[in-house]
């Protein structure tokens, strides 16, 4: 059932799919309000408090209001203008004001009038037909699909196919490498005009490209967060209504097997580009121009035009997640990427990940206009690391000199059908990369691995850098406008592909000597790399693998890297810094450069959208985020909107507690010099075993690193302290890889209900995590999984990092002191209770769900410190001096949710 919940003094009623809480119906208030006064609003609302639904249900109400609104506006418009063009003129004087004789007056004003008429009447009827095509669209959806498609057109598509993986065959002679040669370089103004509406689009995918509605960008950190997103939205009252979209990388939504064996995200996109180039040109010969010779070019099958028509309008009738895209690409035999993106113009709300919103040239490459839109980033409590992290760039030594050698060697090959413009660019290229290597204490044309280089790290200013690289008289702004168009960087993969995948003998098949000699330096270079990366390969089988792995790395050029590398020297030379990091070895030395104001990025989402909304479940401290990435960007304060909720669960299920000593007396003092004392370690030993006698159910207790958890476990080990938690609890350690998680997580949840059932002495499960680690974030502890959540110490950020160091001096020369502390000082708190914040918003995820927070360290019970936890838990934290009245607290806490459920 659907509740429309009016508001006091509000604007908008707002339809959800149960009964709203109070802070649902305020979170949506605040949001339509934000909108629609064009806000950068800044939203908190902590998980298990419906945030998903709150801002579907308040952005799409507004949505539909503001649409309403402005064909109202523009009907009374049409009105008024068709009135005024309807009326008769005033008998004409003489002159006007203005001195035009009135004859020439009139005639320019009705002329405008009939313009602005023309121009609504135009607006009205695409309106109109754009409607009711959706509705068409949306009342067909059940029978679009429901028949098998043409024979004929299926025939064609795996007929394509089959020609796609048929017709890569080697040929003698340089006529195959056509596809591998930068084409003429044209200027900027040589090449006005020819630029598409997005990459590997053609004209017949242009008849496709429609005129972008107002919309609603949403982005999130994950594509499980955003299918999670997709499937509020279905069971919202808006999916029936709602056009919407989800996009994803072609690494995601590919179907094409042939390309998706390819694995690397790099070669996947290099190989869909020259497929639909390849399109394009298969269009050109049809249509009668002359065909090179050579054997006849792969084309994607799944990117017909009129398959990927149908497949768009199937995506505008209904609402779908990337796995329904690829469920229905397959069905449909059309490609759900290029599908997707043809959907964005007309769609109403479109969900994708943060990078494709964040990074101009990913936002320009996908077709995505933020003019006049609304931007909604959850899960933005990280939202500077990611505008930081997004926009830096690093480079290896060894990737340098492969990239070096590769073009150099592409070069000499095909010098004779290269134009000279494009040699002398690639010729800048090459001495740039030289220059890099240079920086390194290395030189090109040689293995970097036996080069050795003096270790040390040194932090260099842009402009500082360019004069010690040597580099500085090279243009960069024009080199990346030279990638950007040339494509060099997808020429220099496939070449490399070609030539030097797994190990192949370059030009095996060729005759020609020259051709050899041409090749046979990357040969012997890339043989050497080989070599020394799989001497070690018959010690065991995994080592094998490992060479595999190499192999497929050389087989993949670094030029991608470069260019992005190229890119970020070009930022203004106070917002970045490059950091040279030599290890003893070239091959293991980098170069990395640094972003330290992501506001200049930004900045131009802030500016050309109509408004901005940032939200997440923890986004404390608020001042400093508002300081750093809004007021920095120019965005003036009467923009700015806040929105801080409480969570949903009654107080009493709730027990947060700071533990400033342990049960012997220690005090609990985490700091670097502290930490490693047996006395420490034993306390915190004392303190986890304790809680596990009277905790039900999972703890979770996370380590401030992963070196101190390793210490500190060995310690227990050795004491004895391990076996006797273990006999209260089954212990589980975080895994080290990424891909174990699942499992682990599984087993966790398995043995908790085994012991609510029948534990035979053990209560349950203990896990031992890291902040910032692998279930420090997006990971469900919810119920049993979670009833306590031990943090130990503090975990701040190494304050001797050469980066984070840049990064604090950064930000005391150019914001504002507060507080009598300095913005630096600041970051190292944040950091830290942000990370800290994450973590023990693992536990509570519902309304009825219960749990307890235990803080060891006696820092946490600074008001500083404490005014840094969520509004919800700092309401509810106990500091307590001693260990005996916490732990009569947490002993009765437990008690009493037993006795409710008794």
């Amino acid at each position: 059932m659907v509740h429309l919940r009016s508001m006091e003094n509000a604007k908008a009623q707002f339809p959800f799919p149960y009964q709203p809480y109070d802070i649902q119906e305020r979170f949506m208030q605040a949001l339509y309000n934000a909108l629609d006064q064009g806000k950068v609003g800044i939203f908190e609302s902590p998980t298990g408090t419906g945030k998903s639904l709150s801002l579907i249900c308040g952005a799409l109400s507004w949505l539909t209001d503001h649409e309403e609104k402005k064909k109202r506006e523009a009907a009374a418009l049409l009105q008024e203008g068709e009135a005024a063009l309807s009326t008769s003129a005033a008998p004409p004087s003489n002159t006007s004001s203005s001195g035009e004789p009135d004859w020439i007056t009139d005639f320019v004003q009705k002329k405008a009038e009939r313009d602005l008429v023309s121009k609504l009447k135009e607006e009205e009827i695409k309106r109109k037909k754009r409607e009711e095509r959706l509705e068409m669209i949306r009342n067909n959806a059940h029978l679009k699909y429901a028949s098998k498609r043409k024979s004929s057109e299926e025939d064609e598509a795996f007929k394509l196919l089959e020609l796609s993986k048929e017709e890569r065959t080697e040929c003698a002679g340089d006529q195959e490498d056509e596809e591998l040669v930068v084409a003429e370089y044209e200027s900027e103004d040589e090449s006005k005009g020819k630029n598409r509406f997005f990459e590997g689009e053609d004209e017949e995918d242009e008849e496709l490209v429609e005129e972008h509605v107002t919309k609603i960008y949403y982005c999130s950190r994950t594509h499980s967060q955003l299918a999670q997103f997709v499937h509020e939205v279905q069971k919202s009252p808006f999916s029936e209504t709602t056009s919407v979209v989800a996009l994803g990388s072609r690494q995601n939504l590919c179907i094409n097997e042939e390309v998706r064996r390819l694995g690397s995200v790099q070669r996947i996109n290099d190989r869909c580009l020259e497929m639909q180039k390849n399109k394009h040109e298969k269009r050109q010969h049809e249509d009668g121009a002359k065909r090179k010779r050579g054997p006849a070019k792969s084309v994607c099958p799944y990117s017909k035009a009129s398959a990927l028509q149908q497949m768009r309008d199937e995506i505008l009738g209904s609402v779908h997640d990337i796995e329904h895209l690829l469920k229905l690409g397959r069905e449909t035999h059309s490609c759900p990427y290029y599908a997707a993106r043809l959907t964005i113009p007309p769609a109403q709300l479109v969900v994708l990940p943060y990078q494709m919103v964040l990074h101009e040239a990913t936002r320009r490459a996908a077709g995505i206009q933020l003019k006049g839109q609304v931007v909604i980033i959850d899960e933005a409590h990280n939202l500077s690391d990611t505008l930081s992290c997004i926009h830096s760039a690093e480079l290896t030594a060894a990737q340098l000199c492969r990239a070096h050698s590769q073009l150099r060697q592409y070069a000499d090959r095909y010098r004779s059908r290269l134009k000279a413009k494009n040699l002398m660019y690639i010729k800048q290229i090459l001495f740039v990369v030289e220059g890099l290597v240079r920086v390194l204490g290395g030189k090109v044309g040689q293995n970097p691995q036996s080069q050795s280089t003096q270790a040390g790290t040194e932090m260099h200013t842009i402009n500082n850098f360019l004069f010690k690289a040597q580099i500085d008289n090279i243009n960069l702004f024009k080199l990346q406008k030279y990638f950007e168009k040339s494509m060099i960087s997808r020429k220099l993969g496939g070449f490399v592909e070609k030539y030097a995948g797994s190990g192949v003998t370059l030009h095996a098949q060729s005759s020609s000597n020259k051709e050899n000699r041409r090749t046979e330096g990357l040969s012997r270079y890339l043989q050497t790399l080989q070599s020394s990366q799989s001497a070690a390969a018959a010690v065991s089988s995994t080592d094998q693998q490992g060479a595999a792995e190499t192999d497929k790395v050389l087989s993949v050029s670094p030029m991608m890297q470069v260019e992005g590398f190229f890119m970020a020297l070009t930022n203004s030379n106070t917002d970045g810094r490059v950091v040279v990091h030599k290890q003893g070895v070239l091959s293991e030395s980098s170069v990395k450069f640094l972003l330290l104001n992501p506001a200049v990025h930004f900045a131009q989402v802030l500016k050309e959208c109509r408004a901005v909304i940032i939200a997440g479940g923890t986004m404390q401290p608020v001042s400093d985020f508002k300081q750093e990435l809004l007021l920095s960007a120019g965005v003036e304060e009467e923009r700015i909107a806040e929105f801080s909720c409480g969570h949903v669960i009654p107080p009493e299920n709730i027990l947060p507690l700071v533990l400033c000593s342990g049960p012997s007396g220690q005090e609990l003092d985490f700091t670097f010099q502290n930490r490693d004392s047996p006395h420490m370690m034993d306390e915190t030993g004392r303190i986890l075993s304790n809680i596990c006698n009277v905790v039900p159910g999972g703890v979770v207790c996370f380590f401030p690193s992963y070196e101190y958890s390793r210490r500190i476990i060995s310690h227990w080990e050795a004491g004895g302290a391990l076996a006797r938690l273990a006999n209260k609890k089954k212990i589980f350690q975080e895994p080290k890889k990424a891909s174990q998680v699942e499992q682990v997580l599984n087993e966790f949840s398995r043995c908790i209900q085994r012991c609510a059932v029948d534990g035979g002495g053990l209560t349950g499960a203990l896990l031992f995590s890291v902040v910032g680690g692998k279930m420090s974030e997006g990971i469900n502890f919810s119920d049993d999984l979670g009833r306590c959540v031990v943090m130990v110490g503090m975990p701040y950020p190494n304050i001797k990092s050469p980066e984070l160091q840049e990064k604090m001096s950064y930000l005391d020369k150019h914001l504002p002191h507060s507080q009598g502390r300095s913005p630096g000082q600041a970051l190292i708190e944040n950091l830290c209770m942000k990370a800290v914040n994450q973590s023990i918003g693992r536990a509570i995820r519902h309304r009825a769900d219960y749990a307890s927070i235990v803080l060891c360290d006696r820092r946490y019970s600074r008001p500083a410190t404490l005014s840094k936890l969520p509004t919800w838990i700092k309401s509810r934290t106990n500091t307590h001096a001693t260990f005996g009245p916490a732990f009569a607290a947490l002993r009765k806490f437990f008690l009493e949710k037993k006795q409710k459920q008794l």
